[in-house]
């Protein structure tokens, strides 16, 4: 059916009066009208805010008071000798319980240096398990109740060894532990150095407060002898060795293989037992490599005095 223009027009006229009535209802919906209360509510929400925020650093405080209790409760169990039924300790709790105890060894501790000055000649290969063993031996150190004072000596920041502690060992760079190019004599006076080699004629008796002991950081797969024994001689200093001669026998094995070559973290391990221990039968015995040839002798074999001073 045909429209008239005017009935057009009108129509749209309608139309667009219909939509400002709409938008006149958009408006009139979106005003707020403020009631009263509303500022209260908004009061009442921040001061639930403020004291749930409060709780929350109450219960943190709580939290940590209780952990420090239990590490202190740890520490003082363990120098006791205590192996009653410990409560079940938080990795948080143990890790910073070893934080503080290896705090405590750069200023407290016996004093143990790694020489690290011998590596130059070392294959990658050697290289590569050098840093491995220093990896186990700064955990060892970690774990020990009285744990040393550690020194990397003569390690140099662009020498392969650093680069490959770094690459190998996690947090290397962060390891409690004094790392340095200098040497040991730069470090302490010669007089209080003891360079342990298992070429040495004395045997170590005692672990000595007033000392400084020396590993030599030297993995050898091509079995060069004296190596570490030179470097003493070279530093004019005292050398030692362990006392396996007297405290261990051969052992017949199908090789007829003996050796008292050990890894410098092995060493480390029965430095660390005998001082707690003030034994160093149970030091060998535990740490001794089974490999290697040797067993702890009958309990009438020859001892040494001494515990740690």
């Amino acid at each position: 059916m045909a429209h008239t223009r005017s009935d057009v027009g009108e129509m749209q006229l309608n139309g667009v009066s219909d939509e400002m009535d709409l938008l006149q209802i958009d408006v009139e919906t979106d005003v707020v009208v403020d009631r009263p209360g509303r500022e209260d509510a908004a009061y009442s929400r921040n001061v639930l805010r403020k004291q749930r925020n409060w709780e929350r650093q109450l219960a943190a405080k709580k939290s940590k008071r209780r952990e420090e209790k239990q590490r202190r409760k740890l520490n003082r169990e363990q120098e006791s000798g205590v192996n009653g039924d410990n409560p079940q300790f938080t990795k948080r709790v143990l890790k910073a319980i070893a934080k503080e105890r290896l705090a405590e060894a750069q200023s407290t501790g016996l004093k143990l240096c790694v020489d690290l000055s011998m590596t130059d000649s070392m294959s990658d290969k050697e290289v590569s398990r050098l840093a491995g063993q220093l990896r186990r031996l700064y955990g060892s150190n970690k774990k020990a109740t009285r744990p040393f004072h550690l020194f990397l000596t003569n390690l140099r920041e662009d020498s392969r060894l650093y680069r490959e502690c770094i690459r190998m060992n996690d947090g290397f760079l962060n390891y409690t532990m004094d790392i340095t190019e200098e040497s040991c004599l730069d470090l302490f006076p010669s007089e209080t150095v003891v360079y342990l080699t298992p070429d040495a004629e004395q045997a170590l008796e005692t672990v000595d407060a007033d000392k400084v002991y020396v590993l030599g950081g030297l993995v050898d797969e091509s079995i060069q002898k004296k190596l570490s024994f030179s470097r003493a001689r070279e530093l004019s200093v005292r050398t030692a060795r362990l006392p396996i001669d007297e405290y261990m026998v051969k052992k017949n094995n199908t090789k007829n293989f003996h050796s008292k070559i050990l890894a410098i973290n092995q060493v480390f391990d029965i430095l660390l037992t005998f001082c707690s221990t003030s034994s160093w039968t149970e030091a060998l015995q535990m740490w001794f490599p089974q490999g290697k040839g040797y067993v702890v002798a009958p309990d009438n074999a020859p001892s040494l005095p001494g515990s740690p001073r």
